[in-house]
C-alpha cells in the first residue's frame, strides 16, 4: 500500500494542483461539512432516542424466570 512518504507526495501535488489561494476556501468548506454532520448526527441520535426527556408512566409486568428454558 502506501507509504508515509507516497502520501506526502500526493497531498503537495494536490496542493499545487489546487493552488495555494484555494486551499483556505477548501480547508474553510470542509469545516462546514464536518459541522453539518455532527450536528445531524446529533440530532439523529436523539431523534432515535425513545423517550428521551419524555416521561412514560406505566406498570411492571411480572418478569420471566432465568432459569426456566426459553421457548
Amino acid at each position: 500500500m502506501f507509504g508515509l512518504s507516497e502520501l506526502a507526495v500526493i497531498l503537495i501535488v494536490v496542493v499545487v494542483v489546487l493552488g495555494i489561494k484555494k486551499l483556505p476556501e477548501l480547508t474553510r468548506s470542509a469545516g462546514k461539512a464536518a459541522r453539518i454532520f455532527k450536528s445531524e448526527a446529533k440530532a439523529l441520535k436523539e431523534q432515535d432516542a425513545p423517550g428521551a426527556g419524555q416521561v412514560v408512566e406505566g406498570r411492571v409486568v411480572g418478569r420471566q424466570d432465568e432459569s426456566a428454558p426459553r421457548v
